[in-house]
Formats: structure tokens, C-alpha cells, sequence
């Protein structure tokens, strides 16, 4: 058997295993094999450990009788000579070659010039082959169909691009190695690739070059703006505006994170209108040598009423909400909250005087009304606001400055040398350890673990945030030594070290420990995380934090995630609470990334030409309300005449795509355009892709929706793809574009090729009413995109995505599933859309649930998974594993999806307002429980899904009738 045999060692993934990768590549006359990401669980340097030739060639015929000659994976365990060796096999088959169609574009791509289809062609590469190898045959066969004239041409003087995006080919690798040539394969598709030349690329980078120096040498003639004057009149401060005339009250807490580090401390109750004076010194049973570094005094103002009956009426039930505190025949209304840092940025104990305006809004969960989760800003819109007066005390003549790290661990070393902790092992640690994120430690336990320090770092470093919550943040002793053990603390995977950014764990060298973990993320990972690590900025006290120097780093590197860095911060810039933060990170980004700039400015000019069309539109469908069809006449025509005029075409034009950067848009289709008829009217925007000149690309414009909750459930999908893919499992999941932009702003992706089940249905029957029970519909309409082995994998596509979404939507537990919120698309592949309530918050009416079943499964998706027949149990049976094989999955990836929850509370999302909500995913993925009784518990709502699943038939009965009357 002739073969060609290479060998090459390369880093494991992330450094998450140890052992090596051996990729090799075994060449046949007729078929390709890859053995990539052969994975040894021995270090390689194991006495005796060799691989041969003759265990390769072994492993080729394993391989050969093992599989069917398709893109396959597989998990193998050999014995080879003493060592247990896992091996991955990744097996990609295609006779005799890969495909890959292929262009040549010899001009600059920023000019906009089109292809032209004499330029494109397809040529048969072998998995190995490097993109240098892959241009000089693409030149080759140039040279066959342009004449000797273009001999000059040569493979340095180009570079691979993806066709439709600004992603590039860059280094010497097999093509098997990038990510773009891997998707293509698994999705059995052929890459579609552009040759630019290398002047191009470099021309951008140029145009770049000249910006910078231009702004660099600008001397502005224009003195900056004065800032505004300060604001003369009476004071406020010492004055709490309260309506009624009660008492009122001031109780204050010290907290570390969410622990209170002593008794709270309470004002005399004070009676006036308007103002109120205590002039009381609060004391806290505490040292000031035991307050932690970033400990915060958290104060709540409330109104002490007599008790009286419970009124019938619900007119003032946000009131009786927040009834936190009753005792002594009174009520303890909460009228405002405020906190602030013990110490300052420097380390110094505040003194002196000090207005807080205080926040009136309260979260669902409260700490004896007082809210450490809180902003420690104070309130900026002042006009309208309780303000608070206090006054730190003066410690003369020296400030007091919390210690120095180097004299936190003297102390550390002098406490260790009169102390013996223990070292014995207990079985109940490891117990306590292997609990989810949300479990809480009895003070027992706490005590154990703290003895058993050294033990955790041993055995289980990924404990590092139980062993936090352990210590005991009011004794500086203890403070000290966790600071010494953290010194040699084994580094966390990225992923474990997110946990460590929650509220929670507030300590500076903590947190910068945690962000020290998090670069040895790939930008990629990074990129998935991104939308959790802005929103713990929010809990940062000071504007200068590793975090924020890690994110502005990274960002600087890589524009992607600069890109998205600007959207995830000035999205949530109207909030008050972190107006000023946002802000700095942001212009601190943009002065360090000048190219940048301009190209986000456009981008920011383009939502708000679309913002203006909108409010257009939606003036319109209120003047023209009686007439519904002459609404729809005039408000299209004055859309399409608004996006014609030169204003509106200059500034839509020829911009980088704020979905995903690397799309350039070059115009917009205005006879495709149109809104949607949902109540704030969103926009459906067709652009030209700028790289392909006949593509178009679909982007829905929204104004007066937030889209944060569809993000965050949109991302998490993408995790449980990334997830699947990396235990071997695609499930073919569509996790489109979706993009907070600004105050109930954003932008969503257009899948191509797909419709709603809810249209399916309706096309297939003349009745609403009928439409949802006609199992046959779904089926027909694959059919009618498909036909042939186009047919049969499209079916595979809906089996496999079905498979996915069913697990997603019940994990995640996602509602308000009708036959408008899941699509398919012409391949095959089904997905959901609408995430406007997740984690079981389900819809009712009348007080009677609408979905009544765990996930979305009716006998029109199984009548397509069996293949339109009856009796086909073996493809049901497939499908039901592919369910099974997911769960389990995700399970063992539960702390992580808590974690991401966990660290999105403060974004003020709808559904996502305290650990309550988060408790519905420890329930959904049966933490705590072994993976036995998880796979039964799922069987159970998987045939739940399918008893039931006439319920769902009714609700889209429902849901087309009504929309049928509408239209």
C-alpha cells in the first residue's frame, strides 16, 4: 500500500490537558484520511513510549474497517506498550480530493470593482495542502486560461481571503488546521475562497497609517469646551424629600462583597416634611484594622409607618414588595438606597464630609433593605433625588492607608510561623467541592474548608472561590494568609477563573489573579466571554482595575473584539450608574485605536439615519391608523423615498457590518426593503455584500426593544454549540447575529433561506384553523427544496438541529414558543428565535399556563425525523440519543453556564433580576445529582414533550387564527 506519512507535534488546545497532539496525515490512491489531534494522556516523554510507522499503519486499518467513508469522529483507547493512549480520530473522506471553488481578484476591494466569473474557478487540494501550496496551483491553472502574458504572477504576491468576509488565510498550516476550511467540511460544504494580492491588504494598512499620523500631527486651533458652571442655589445637602409626613430612617451596613462584616448600624427615627437632620455617629462593632481593603458602607433610607390591614386593592402592590422589615406594630418602607468605598482609589480610610445622592430602585433581593450588589456612584441626576449627608471622621495628624502588599505578607509569615494547619484529607471536602456555584456553605463547612487550605490547593485548585467564601474577611489574620496562599495558587483554566470576576469575590488581588488566568484565553474565547467581562466592570470601584486594562489590551490587538468592546459599552451608556466608566473605557479605547474611529463613526451615523426612518414610519402608522391599507401604502413609499435621498445613501453606504465586522456592506437594496408589522415597526434592511457583488444580506433594525436578553441567550447558544462540537457532537445549531446598540436598540441577523413554521403551515392549507394539525406540511416543503441525497441530508440537518434546540430551549428554559418563533431553513435546519422570556418564565393567561410542556417536540418534527414513515423507530432512536448525548453534555458544563448568569445580574434584564432565576438552570440540568438520575429525569420530560405535544397544536391554532384575523 503506497503512502505518504507525516508527523508533526503541535500545543494542546488552551493548555487545558496535558499530553500532545500528533496530527498525521495517510494518503491512499483513492481516499484522504487525517488523523488529527491524536491525543497522548501520557506526557510524551514517558519511559519506553514510541510511535511507529507500524502503529500508524495499524491505526489506518482500524480506521478503515471501523467507519463509513464520510467526515466521521471517533474516540479510541489503545495499550501500546504499557501507556493507556486516547486517541481522537478525526477521519475526513472525499474521493480523491476537496473541492474548493476559488477566485482571483487582482484589484483593491475597498473600491468596490465586482468579480467577474472568467476569475473564478474550482480545484481538488488535498486536506494537507498549506495556502501557499493552494495559490501556486490556483496561478497554475490562472496561467492555462490567461496566456503566457501573466507569467510574472507568483504565490508571495497573494493572499487567501474567505470570499465574503475580510477573514484571511494567514501562515503556512495544513487547510484542515483553519477554522473556516473545518466548518465547511462539517457542514459538507465546499470553501469558497478569494486570491487578493498582498498590495491590497497592504494599501489598507497604509490608509490606516496616515490616519494615525494625521491626527497625531493635528494642532487644533479650537480651545476645548469650558466645562459647565457649578450649579448656585439652595443646598440639599443634608435633606431627604419625603411625601408624607413620617418618620424616617437611616440603617447602614459594612459589606465585603455580599458578606456582612458586622452588626448594621441604625439612626433614630426622625419626623418632619421635607428634611431631616439626625446628627448621630453610627458605630460599627469592628475594628478599623480588620475593615478589608474593599469594603463598602451601604446605606438605606426608609419610612417607619404603623401597621395597617392589608388592603384588597393591588394598585400599590410595588409597595407591599418591598415591606422587608416589620417589627414592633410598624412597617419599614425602603424609600432610598446609596453606597459608598470605605477607602479611596489610594488605600485611604475617607474622611470628612460627604453628599450621596441616592438610586430609588430596588432589586428583588435585599439584604435587610440595604443592597451591596448596588453602584457605589452616586446618583448624577441630582435635581430629583434623596440626598444623604455624612460625615467620615479626621484621623489626626496621619491618614490612615490600608498596609502595602509586601506588609500583608510579613503578616502573613509571621501568623504561619505560630500556627499549624492541618493537612489531613476529608472525604466531606471533596463533597462540598464538587457542589454547583449556587449551593451555600453552612458555617461548618466554611471552617472546614479553611482548615483543609493547603488541601484544596492540592487537590482541587478549581475551589478557589469556596475557599474565598470561607475566609473570614473581618479578621485581617485571615485576610493576610489567603493573600499569601494566593500567591501559590495553581493558575485556573479561563473558564474556571470567571466565577472569581462575580460580585462576590470583590478583593483587588483576587480579581487580578482572576484576570491573570483569563490571558491565556485565544481572542476567540475571549470573543464568547465578552458580553459577561463588561458587565462586571460594573462591579470594579475604581476606573483603573486589571480588568479593564486586560479588556483595553486586547482590544487594542485585536479590532474584533475592540469592535465589539465599543458596542457592549455604549449600549448601556444611558445608564447612570455607569454613564462615567463606560465612557472613560471607551474614549481610552478609541484614542488608542484612531483607524478605528472613523470606521465606528460610520456605523454610529448609519443606526441613526435608521432610527430617524423608524420613528418615520411608526409617525405614520399613527396618522393613518382607520386606514390600514392606505397606512401600509404611504408609510413603504415614504420609507423607500427617505433611503433614497443622498443624505440617507451616502451614510448607509459602504460600512463595516456592526453584526460581525468583518462583513463590508456596500449598499442598500432599497426595493427589498420594508418594516415588519409588530408594534415598534422594525426595519428589514437588505444590503449588497460588498465582497460578493450578487449576495445580499438581511438586517432587521429595532427601536424601542431591548435586545440584551436575546444577546445573552443568543451567546449562551453559541456556547453550547462550541461545547458539542468539542465532545464531537454537531448539532447543527444557527445562533444568528444579534447586537444591543443602544437605549432599546439593536440590530438582528437574517437567516437566509428560512421561514416560519407558522408560514409552512399556512401556505399548505386554506383554513388558520387547520393549518397547525396538518402533520405533512413541514415534510412537502423540504421536499419541495430538496430533492435526492439533497433531501436526505437536509432531514439529517432538521434531526440534528431539532435534536439541539429541543435540549437548548429546555435547559435554558425558554417560553413563548408559537409557530412564528421557530424557523427552518432550506437545508434543513430548524431554530428559534424571540428570546423575550427564558429561564421558565412561561406565559399565562388567565392564570392558566399556556406551554404546558418542557420543550417544543410535535409529530410534524417526528414525521420528518422518520423520514415521512411510520415505522422508521432506528432514525427516531438517533434522534432521541442525539438528546441524550447534548444534556449530558451541558451538564457537565453547569458551573460554567451558572457562572455566565450569574455575572449578567446587574444588567437590569427582565428575567434576569436575582439567583432565584438562575436557580431554574440547577433544576434543568439536575445538578447535584449523578448522571443516571439526570438521564432519567430527561427521559421523563422528553416523553412529556411528546404526551403532550397537542397542547403545543392547540396554542399555534390559536396563534394562526389570530394572525389571520389580523392580517
Amino acid at each position: 500500500m503506497a503512502q505518504t506519512l507525516s508527523l508533526c507535534s503541535v500545543k494542546v488546545d488552551g493548555g487545558r490537558k496535558s499530553g500532545c497532539y500528533l496530527g498525521v496525515h495517510i494518503r491512499h490512491r483513492k481516499w484522504t484520511f487525517l488523523l488529527s489531534r491524536v491525543l497522548l494522556t501520557p506526557l510524551v516523554g514517558w519511559p519506553g513510549f514510541q510511535l511507529t510507522e507500524q502503529t500508524l499503519i495499524l491505526l489506518l486499518v482500524y480506521m478503515i474497517f471501523t467507519w463509513t467513508l464520510h467526515c466521521k469522529t471517533a474516540l479510541m483507547h489503545l495499550k501500546l506498550q504499557g501507556a493507556i493512549v486516547t486517541i481522537l480520530f478525526e477521519a475526513y473522506t472525499t474521493q480523491y480530493f476537496w473541492s474548493i471553488s476559488l477566485s482571483i481578484v487582482c484589484v483593491d476591494v475597498n473600491e468596490g470593482n465586482a468579480l467577474s466569473l472568467q476569475d473564478t474557478a474550482s480545484l481538488k487540494v488535498w486536506p494537507s495542502t498549506s495556502p501557499s501550496e493552494l495559490m501556486e496551483q490556483a496561478l497554475r491553472k490562472w496561467l492555462t486560461t490567461h496566456g503566457p502574458e501573466e507569467e510574472g504572477r507568483q504565490a508571495e504576491q497573494y493572499v487567501l481571503r474567505v470570499s465574503d468576509k475580510l477573514e484571511f488565510l494567514c501562515g503556512d498550516h495544513p487547510l484542515i488546521q483553519y477554522k473556516y476550511i473545518k466548518a465547511c467540511l462539517q457542514a459538507k460544504e465546499c470553501p469558497h475562497l478569494t486570491l487578493v494580492q498582498v498590495s491590497t491588504v497592504q494599501a489598507m494598512f497604509e490608509k490606516e497609517i496616515s490616519a494615525i499620523g494625521a491626527v497625531v500631527n493635528r494642532k487644533s486651533s479650537n480651545p476645548p469646551l469650558p466645562l459647565p458652571p457649578k450649579r448656585r442655589g439652595p443646598s440639599v445637602s443634608h435633606c431627604v424629600c419625603v411625601c408624607v409626613c413620617v418618620s424616617v430612617q437611616v440603617r447602614a451596613g459594612l459589606f465585603h462583597g455580599t458578606e456582612l462584616l458586622c452588626k448594621p448600624a441604625v439612626s433614630s427615627e426622625s419626623s418632619g416634611r421635607s428634611e431631616h437632620v439626625w446628627n448621630r455617629t453610627l458605630e460599627f462593632d469592628i475594628t478599623v484594622s480588620d475593615l478589608p481593603r474593599m469594603a463598602r458602607l451601604c446605606f438605606a433610607i426608609y419610612a417607619v409607618m404603623d401597621k395597617v390591614k392589608k388592603q384588597k386593592s393591588t394598585k400599590n402592590a410595588h409597595i407591599n414588595k418591598y415591606q422587608t422589615i416589620r417589627k414592633s406594630g410598624k412597617v419599614h418602607y425602603p424609600v432610598a438606597w446609596v453606597n459608598t468605598m470605605v477607602f479611596d482609589y489610594k488605600g485611604q480610610l475617607k474622611t470628612g464630609d460627604i453628599i450621596l445622592h441616592s438610586w430609588s430602585s430596588f432589586p428583588d433581593e435585599l439584604e435587610e433593605m440595604l443592597n451591596p450588589i448596588g453602584t457605589i456612584q452616586t446618583n448624577p441626576y441630582t435635581e430629583n433625588t434623596t440626598a444623604l449627608h455624612i460625615h467620615f471622621p479626621d484621623y489626626n495628624p496621619h491618614p490612615i492607608l490600608f498596609p502595602p502588599f509586601d506588609k500583608i505578607l510579613e503578616k502573613a509569615a509571621e501568623i504561619a510561623g505560630s500556627s499549624d494547619c492541618g493537612k489531613k484529607f476529608h472525604i466531606e471536602l471533596k463533597e462540598i467541592m464538587e457542589r454547583d456555584p449556587l449551593s451555600q456553605l453552612c458555617e461548618n463547612e466554611k471552617d472546614l474548608i479553611w482548615t483543609l487550605r493547603y488541601d484544596c490547593m492540592e487537590n482541587f485548585p478549581q475551589s478557589l472561590p469556596k475557599l474565598l467564601l470561607s475566609v473570614k474577611w473581618s479578621k485581617h489574620e485571615d485576610m493576610a494568609q489567603l493573600q499569601a496562599l494566593l500567591q501559590i495558587w495553581p493558575k485556573l483554566s479561563p473558564r474556571d477563573a470567571l466565577e472569581l470576576l462575580d460580585f462576590n469575590y470583590p478583593d483587588q488581588y483576587v480579581r487580578e489573579y482572576a484576570v491573570g488566568c483569563l490571558r491565556d484565553m485565544s481572542d476567540e474565547e475571549l470573543s464568547q466571554y465578552l458580553l459577561q467581562l463588561v458587565q462586571v466592570l460594573r462591579y470594579e470601584p475604581y476606573y483603573d482595575c486589571a480588568l479593564t486594562r486586560f479588556l483595553l489590551n486586547r482590544a487594542q490587538c485585536n479590532r474584533n473584539i475592540g469592535h465589539f468592546l465599543f458596542w457592549h459599552l455604549r449600549s448601556e451608556m444611558h445608564m447612570p450608574a455607569v454613564t462615567v466608566q463606560f465612557s472613560l473605557i471607551l474614549e481610552a479605547y478609541c484614542r488608542g485605536s484612531i483607524p478605528h474611529i472613523e470606521v465606528l463613526k460610520k456605523q454610529v451615523e448609519a443606526l441613526s439615519k435608521l432610527k430617524s426612518v423608524n420613528e418615520l414610519i411608526k409617525l405614520g402608522t399613527i396618522k393613518n391608523a382607520r386606514s390600514k391599507t392606505k397606512e401600509a401604502m404611504l408609510t413603504k413609499e415614504a420609507m423607500m423615498t427617505c433611503l433614497r435621498q443622498s443624505g440617507y445613501t451616502e451614510t448607509l453606504s459602504d460600512l463595516h457590518s456592526p453584526l460581525n465586522p468583518s462583513v463590508l456592506l456596500s449598499g442598500i437594496n432599497v426595493e427589498k426593503c420594508r418594516y415588519m408589522d409588530s408594534k415598534m415597526k422594525p426595519l428589514w434592511i437588505v444590503y449588497n455584500n460588498k465582497l460578493l457583488g450578487g449576495d445580499t444580506l438581511g438586517i432587521i433594525f429595532k427601536n424601542g426593544d431591548d435586545l440584551r436578553q436575546d444577546m445573552l441567550t443568543l451567546q449562551i447558544l453559541r456556547l453550547m454549540d462550541l461545547l458539542w462540537k468539542e465532545a464531537n457532537l454537531d448539532l447543527r445549531i444557527v445562533p444568528y447575529g444579534c447586537l444591543a446598540t443602544g437605549d432599546r436598540s439593536g440590530l438582528i441577523e437574517v437567516v437566509s433561506s428560512a421561514d416560519t413554521i407558522a408560514n409552512i403551515q399556512l401556505t399548505s392549507s386554506n383554513v388558520a384553523a387547520a393549518a397547525a394539525f396538518n402533520k405533512d406540511a413541514l415534510l412537502n416543503w423540504l421536499k419541495e427544496k430538496n430533492s435526492g441525497d439533497a433531501l436526505e441530508k437536509a432531514i439529517e440537518e432538521f434531526t440534528l438541529s431539532c435534536a439541539g434546540y429541543c435540549v437548548a430551549t429546555y435547559v435554558l428554559g425558554i417560553g413563548d414558543r408559537h409557530s412564528d418563533n421557530i424557523m427552518v431553513r432550506s437545508t434543513g435546519q430548524l431554530f428559534h428565535i424571540d428570546f423575550g422570556h427564558i429561564l421558565g418564565n412561561f406565559k399565562s393567561k388567565f392564570g392558566i399556563k399556556r406551554e404546558r410542556v418542557p420543550f417544543i417536540l410535535t409529530h410534524d418534527f417526528i414525521h420528518v425525523i422518520q423520514q415521512g414513515k411510520t415505522g422508521n423507530t432506528e432514525k427516531f432512536g438517533s434522534f432521541r440519543n442525539y438528546c441524550e448525548q447534548a444534556y449530558l453534555i451541558l451538564r457537565r458544563n453547569g458551573n460554567l453556564f451558572i457562572t455566565l448568569f450569574a455575572l449578567m445580574l446587574t444588567a437590569g434584564l427582565p428575567e434576569l433580576t436575582s439567583v432565584k432565576d438562575i436557580q431554574y438552570l440547577k433544576d434543568s440540568l439536575a445538578l447535584g445529582k449523578t448522571d443516571d438520575e439526570a438521564l432519567k429525569q430527561f427521559r421523563q420530560k422528553f416523553d412529556e414533550a411528546l404526551r403532550e405535544s397537542w397542547t403545543t397544536k392547540v396554542n399555534w391554532m390559536a396563534h394562526n387564527v389570530v394572525k389571520d384575523n389580523r392580517s
